[in-house]
């Protein structure tokens, strides 16, 4: 969710900058803009469009220059119009892009035009730069510090002034930041970003801003300070970490789209995240993960959206395998009320990018409560999720482009998996044997998802009946109850078709008045213990003329009849059932969007990395 570029260097920066922004388009935005030093004066070029079309306007009008910001946005206070667009101006003389939301924008807004200022959007981020435009005493770096004492919220910052050519000042509180040093062949340079992926092939030596810190950019130096906490600043040094950010994702190869290509993707992802694992051990979790697991005896599962189905699939298994109580909570939900915290928690964050506002927000409520125990399951190995959490797993999805999450969600149930087999081990509650058969099941993993993508043309066929309805229900019955909410979540991101799941046996509480044959029902039914309970509750709705669209295991004897259709799996695999269940709804929701003619991989409206409350 938005993404800022931003670069000081001797040569023209601005292709930099927006190859930035084409590497960042994965987040999601509805605008984009650059802003430069040139000529003694700012310029900038904004567009409601794509990044490609930005780069033609760039070209057309000109634009080049050794000092420049980008970003894209993704809309949050005003329309997505140009006008709303960054960066933004205030007299000529700043130049500022910022992530976040500025919650004590009205006052600063009312104080700054009691004072003259014109405000020409509707963004919280105009108030920044008019703020530090008023503060301004002839020393960017410093002005930043005191304009970024008087926000409350969540922002990262990235500006610059017509005064100090050359010069760029970024800040960061409750939103990502990173420096990028220059690297041999342009050791002058330096760079601001989001992510380091921002960076890629531009340089690997990268600093991860902390919360608080303000950054000078300036031709062959830096410097950073921290905020205290009286809100005076002081020099600190970070550390340079050598990132080597992937690149590979930018290759649709034979796919139409991001999302496909990554759901097929979804064999080597799980591969990739199993690879390593010759046995269960906690220390597959970290340095001092046993004597974690021995100190706890509940587990709390913070999560949002996707994240937030794996965690509760998760919780099926880590009580019914590792006998541990477990509770997961919408992570925006959970900071914001009152709970009864229990020192022997675990702790467990479940995030794609690592820097989901919500969840970072909701790991620092449950630490100031007194639960120390954290451990995340993330997709990048530098985020801040990473670095706040006591102990982690880190899957191997790669770079996840499309917003709707396929690959980062599988990849989760499967380090969510391990974990359930490493506290069952220290708690005593699985058999050596045991363990030994859900590893192997495990490895067969990859085999098993490659001969359920086989099922795709069956799916097409579905999607095509699929895309011309308005409304669709999802039923599953236990463990594969998350993988139902999973489905109509992708169904309703992509498709834009309205999609409710429902445990099958709450139908008749409600949903049942909703069935009519205009209104289709997808089912997960998995040959497990409460197969027989499924079949009643298809019969409930094909006894009100509902069509039924079943993924049903070979050995569940339901088969195709009038109102009722039949994907059959492959193989039923038991507790892991749900990483193959989930792939074909993965696949009715693709294919749906694509028949609908959706933008399938940057859906209106959503963001891929949610980096505001």
């Amino acid at each position: 969710m938005c993404g800022i570029v931003g670069a000081v260097s001797t040569r023209n920066i601005v292709p930099i900058l927006v190859q930035g922004l084409q590497r960042l388009e994965y987040r999601g935005y509805d605008s984009c803009g650059v802003a430069v030093h040139q000529g003694g004066a700012l310029r900038r070029s904004r567009s409601t469009a794509r990044v490609a079309e930005l780069r033609q306007q760039i070209d057309a009008d000109g634009v080049a220059s050794g000092t420049g910001i980008a970003h894209t946005r993704w809309a949050t206070h005003g329309a997505p119009v140009v006008h709303n667009a960054h960066p933004h101006f205030s007299g000529g003389k700043i130049a500022l892009v910022h992530n976040g939301i500025i919650e004590n924008h009205d006052e600063l807004r009312a104080e700054l035009q009691a004072k003259g200022y014109v405000f020409e959007s509707q963004t919280d981020t105009e108030v920044i730069a008019h703020l530090v435009a008023h503060l301004y005493d002839g020393d960017l770096f410093d002005t930043v510090q005191r304009a970024v004492a008087r926000l409350h919220g969540a922002y990262a910052i990235a500006v610059f002034c017509r005064d100090e050519p050359h010069r760029v000042v970024g800040a960061r509180y409750g939103s990502p930041l990173v420096l990028g040093l220059g690297d041999d062949a342009d050791p002058e340079a330096r760079y601001l970003a989001s992510d380091a992926m921002a960076l890629a092939g531009v340089t690997d030596r990268i600093v991860y801003l902390e919360e608080g810190d303000v950054v000078d950019l300036q031709l062959g130096k830096h410097w950073i300070s921290e905020r205290l906490a009286d809100d005076n600043f002081a020099p600190v040094l970070r550390d340079v970490k050598i990132v080597h950010a992937h690149t590979g994702a930018a290759e649709l190869g034979p796919y139409r789209h991001y999302m496909q290509k990554e759901i097929f993707e979804q064999p080597r992802a799980i591969a990739d995240t199993l690879e390593g694992v010759e046995g269960i051990t906690p220390e597959l979790f970290g340095d001092g993960a046993y004597r974690v697991f021995k100190a706890i005896d509940r587990v709390l599962i913070l999560a949002c959206g996707t994240s937030y189905y794996s965690g509760s699939t998760a919780k099926y298994w880590l009580e019914s395998i590792a006998r541990i109580p477990t509770s997961v909570e919408i992570a925006s939900e959970y900071r914001y009320r009152d709970s009864v915290p229990d020192p022997r928690t675990l702790v467990v964050t479940i995030s794609q990018s690592g820097e989901t506002a919500d969840t970072l927000a909701a790991l620092k409520h449950a630490r100031s409560l007194g639960m120390p125990h954290t451990l995340t399951i993330c997709n990048v190995a530098t985020s801040a999720m990473v670095r706040e959490c006591e102990l982690a797993y880190i899957t191997r999805a790669g770079v996840e482009v499309g917003v709707a999450s396929t690959k980062a969600f599988t990849t989760q149930l499967a380090g969510l998996f391990l974990l359930t087999l490493a506290l069952a081990q220290v708690r005593g509650t699985t058999t050596p044997e045991q363990e030994a058969v859900h590893l192997k099941a495990m490895r067969h993993l990859p085999v098993a998802l490659q001969a359920v993508l086989a099922l795709e043309p069956q799916v097409v066929a579905w999607a095509e009946a699929f895309a011309r309805k308005e409304n669709a229900l999802f039923l599953g019955r236990g463990l594969h109850y998350p993988i139902a909410l999973e489905g109509a979540l992708k169904l309703k991101e992509i498709s834009y078709i309205h999609a409710e799941a429902y445990p099958a046996g709450e139908l008749k509480h409600g949903p049942l008045a909703l069935v009519t044959s205009a209104m289709p029902v997808v089912t997960v039914a998995p040959n497990d213990a409460l197969l027989e309970k499924l079949k009643s509750n298809l019969q409930e709705v094909r006894a009100r003329g509902g069509e039924l669209f079943v993924f049903a295991d070979a050995d569940t004897r339901i088969e195709n009849a009038e109102g009722l259709h039949v994907i059959r799996m492959p193989e039923h695999y038991g507790a892991l059932s749900p990483i193959l269940h989930v792939v074909p709804l993965q696949l009715l929701a693709y294919h749906t969007a694509c028949a609908r003619g959706t933008d399938v991989d940057k859906p209106r409206n959503l963001a891929k990395s949610v980096t505001v409350e």
